[in-house]
């Protein structure tokens, strides 16, 4: 047993509060001290709950389409050095051969706790849009077939939790029906439906919308699309890439201004290139070229970003008319919501996963804790 003396901690509901928090590998008590080993944490040091990025590439050189469980080890251990606890390896559109070898490593990979816990797979393609296939790999795209995802679930071991796909694409609506009703969560994006494709595709049982504003039409008055049907639908969350480069800080505010607060959900989309200096990098098969913070093609199109998430948090709360505690929700609370784990992990509370990052008040790392373990 492990207790936090007189820290301030955020607990939904009351903010930031001055409380003992004891703990093993779940919460067992908020105010009372538990016998056992006691921490005094730096003066300003506050404890959040853990990040969780349900979107995200690769770090320090590796990429889940490596392929390997040595680079899903090493992704999971960086990611606790911005506060990230758990997260969904996500995938790129590749040949259905090394897309399932990809998806077999993470199965085989299990439930090994060394850093940040893998919850699943994002599955970002192949059923997605040629005309905004962005870095993922437009020749190896494919036309919606439960066969095909089928394919894929069983290589995963039934580990993919969320799968991007285009609306628009012939078979979309059945095969959102048939993840729907697998217990697989549904994402729109890299697409170019239109406003009516998109709710029929909402009716049909999506829920989100991948990195909003990237990656689909833009919005129009006479054809509002995609981002139209983001920003009006109440029903569906949109995943945010908040690094100030993807989406500028008036769009922010705009997303802000039309969503209900807990369907705004911060990832980093980041890639393997992030932790490393600037240089050549990858990402997709495709040539990566890593100068001043951005990631981006050799045609000069953004390729996922170079983002941590304690940043995306602080970028949040910088960006726009948020407070701090809401931004923290949008890695938190909101990512558990959507991916029905908030039992678990996404807030402190009793019971919950000890899954901590722990930062000062500018925001910067002072530790992680995963499952109690400290591993920042």
């Amino acid at each position: 047993m492990k207790t936090f003396r007189n820290a301030t901690v955020y607990l939904d509901g009351r903010g930031l509060t001055k409380t003992d928090l004891s703990f093993d590998a779940r919460i067992r008590d908020i105010e009372k001290p538990l016998p056992g080993e006691e921490i005094l944490l730096p003066a300003g040091a506050i404890v959040l709950p853990g990040f969780i990025d349900e979107h995200i590439h690769g770090a320090a050189g590796c990429d889940g389409m490596d392929g390997t469980k040595e680079a899903l080890s090493t992704l999971s251990k960086a990611l606790p050095k911005e506060g990230t606890t758990s997260f969904l390896v996500t995938t790129m559109t590749s040949e259905p051969e090394i897309l399932c070898r990809a998806l077999s490593a993470v199965s085989d990979y299990g439930d090994k706790v060394g850093g940040a816990r893998i919850l699943g797979v994002h599955l970002e393609g192949p059923f997605l849009s040629s005309a905004y296939a962005g870095a993922q790999a437009s020749e190896q795209l494919a036309p919606c077939s439960w066969n095909l995802f089928d394919r894929f679930q069983t290589a995963a071991g039934g580990k993919i939790r969320l799968v991007t796909l285009a609306p628009e694409l012939p078979g979309a609506m059945e095969l959102t029906k048939y993840q729907k009703q697998s217990g697989v969560a549904v994402s729109l994006g890299h697409s170019a439906a239109s406003y009516e494709e998109s709710l029929a595709a909402v009716a049909a049982g999506a829920d989100s919308v991948t990195h909003i504003y990237n990656a689909m039409s833009p919005f129009g008055h006479r054809s509002p699309g995609l981002v139209g049907a983001a920003l009006l639908c109440d029903d569906l969350y949109c995943e945010l890439i908040c690094d100030g480069k993807h989406v500028l800080p008036p769009a922010i505010e705009l997303l802000l201004k039309n969503k209900p607060k807990d369907k705004l959900i911060l990832i980093t989309d980041s890639m393997r290139a992030k932790y490393l200096p600037d240089g050549i990098s990858e990402l997709g098969g495709k040539t990566v070229i890593v100068k001043g913070g951005e990631a981006r093609l050799e045609n000069g199109t953004l390729a996922g970003s170079l983002l941590k998430m304690n940043e995306a948090v602080k970028n949040l709360a910088a960006f726009s008319s948020c407070d701090l505690l809401f931004a923290v929700d949008c890695a938190t609370k909101n990512p558990a919501l959507h991916l029905g784990i908030y039992e678990e992990c996404g807030s402190i509370a009793p019971g919950k996963r000890a899954d901590f990052a722990i930062v000062n008040q500018n925001l910067d790392m002072i530790a992680t804790y995963v499952g109690g373990e400290r591993v920042f």
